[in-house]
C-alpha cells in the first residue's frame, strides 16, 4: 500500500501565500533598516558587485549616445565651419576692394596734385582697354569728342607722361603710348641740361637719339619733357637712362631707358588741355606775314598774265 503526501507538501505553498510571506517581508526590512540602519552594511557589499554590471550594463546605451553626439557635433562644425569661410571669402572680397579703392584714390590724389604743381589744366580719363594692334602701343580711354578731346592732346599720370592723343571719336579716344615704334617727345637732360628726342621701340622701353658717343649721358639720369614741340608742357618726367651703348665706330651712342610713368600698369590717366599757342614777337609776325604775302601776289601776278595772253 503506497502512502500518498497530503496536497501541501505536493505543490507547494499557494501564489497568494507566497506574495503575503514576502510583502511581509520586505516590510518587516524596511522597518528595521529605517529605525536600525542595520542593512546598511549588507547594502555597501552588495552594491561593490552590482556596480560594474550596472556599468556594463549602460555601456551600450552610453556608446550609442555618444556617437550620436558625435555625429550631430561634426554636422554642426561642418555647418560653422561652412559659415565661416563664406564669411571670410565675402570680407576679403570687400577688404580686396576696400583697398583697390584706397589705392585709385590715391593715384587720383597724385594726378591732381601733379596737376597743380604743374599748373597745368585737364580732365580724368579711365582706361577702358588696350588696342588690339599686337605691333603698337596704344590705350583707349572714355573720354571723346564730347568731351572736348582733340587730336595732340598730352597724356599724363602721377609719374609722369603716358603719351598723346592721336585719334579721337565721339565717346572715346585712342591714346599713343610714348613707347610706341611711332612716338617721339623731345627732352632734356636735367643733370646736363642737354637736349634730344626720346623715341619709343615698341617693346616697353625708349631711346635716346642723336647725341654723340662721347656726350654726358651716365645711367640713371633723368629725363624730363623740353617743351620745344609746344604739345608737352616743360618739366614734365618722361624716362631714366638704364643702359648705355658707345661706339667710337659710329657718331651717335645708343642709349636705351625706361619709362617712369606706369604707361601699361595703371587705369585712370589726366589727359591736358591743349598748350596754348605761343605769340610771336612783332618782328618775327610781320617777317612771318611777309613771307606769306609774297606767293599770294606771285600767283596773282601770274594771272594777269594768263589772262592778258588770252
Amino acid at each position: 500500500m503506497d502512502h500518498q503526501p497530503p496536497p501541501f507538501f505536493k505543490r507547494g505553498p499557494a501564489p497568494v501565500a507566497l506574495l503575503s510571506f514576502y510583502v511581509a517581508l520586505s516590510v518587516a526590512l524596511l522597518v528595521v533598516d529605517v529605525r536600525l540602519q542595520t542593512l546598511e552594511v549588507l547594502r555597501q557589499a552588495l552594491s561593490m558587485f552590482t556596480h560594474p554590471v550596472q556599468h556594463l550594463a549602460h555601456l551600450p546605451a552610453q556608446f550609442l549616445d555618444n556617437a550620436g553626439n558625435y555625429f550631430v557635433s561634426v554636422a554642426r562644425l561642418q555647418d560653422e565651419n561652412a559659415q565661416l569661410k563664406r564669411a571670410r571669402l565675402e570680407n576679403v572680397t570687400t577688404l580686396l576692394r576696400t583697398q583697390q579703392l584706397e589705392a585709385e584714390n590715391e593715384r587720383l590724389r597724385k594726378l591732381l596734385g601733379v596737376k597743380e604743381r604743374q599748373q597745368a589744366s585737364g580732365q580724368l580719363a579711365q582706361i577702358l582697354y588696350s588696342a588690339r594692334d599686337p605691333y603698337s602701343r596704344r590705350i583707349v580711354v572714355d573720354k571723346g569728342q564730347q568731351d572736348k578731346v582733340v587730336a595732340g592732346q598730352p597724356v599724363i599720370d602721377d609719374a609722369g607722361i603716358v603719351g598723346q592723343v592721336t585719334r579721337v571719336f565721339p565717346f572715346v579716344a585712342e591714346i599713343t603710348l610714348i613707347t610706341d615704334k611711332e612716338q617721339a617727345v623731345p627732352v632734356q637732360i636735367v643733370r646736363t641740361g642737354l637736349r634730344s628726342v626720346v623715341f619709343g621701340l615698341g617693346n616697353g622701353q625708349l631711346e635716346l637719339r642723336f647725341l654723340p658717343a662721347n656726350a654726358d649721358v651716365q645711367n640713371g639720369d633723368l629725363l624730363v619733357t623740353s617743351g620745344l614741340d609746344g604739345i608737352f608742357l616743360p618739366g614734365f618726367p618722361v624716362a631714366k637712362v638704364v643702359h648705355i651703348e658707345r661706339d667710337t665706330s659710329y657718331s651717335f651712342a645708343r642709349i636705351f631707358c625706361v619709362p617712369l610713368a606706369g604707361v601699361e600698369n595703371f587705369s585712370e590717366v589726366m589727359i591736358l588741355d591743349p598748350r596754348p599757342a605761343i605769340a610771336l614777337p612783332e618782328q618775327l609776325a610781320k617777317e612771318a606775314a611777309g613771307r606769306e604775302a609774297k606767293p599770294a601776289v606771285r600767283s596773282g601776278l601770274a594771272k594777269k598774265k594768263r589772262l592778258k595772253r588770252d
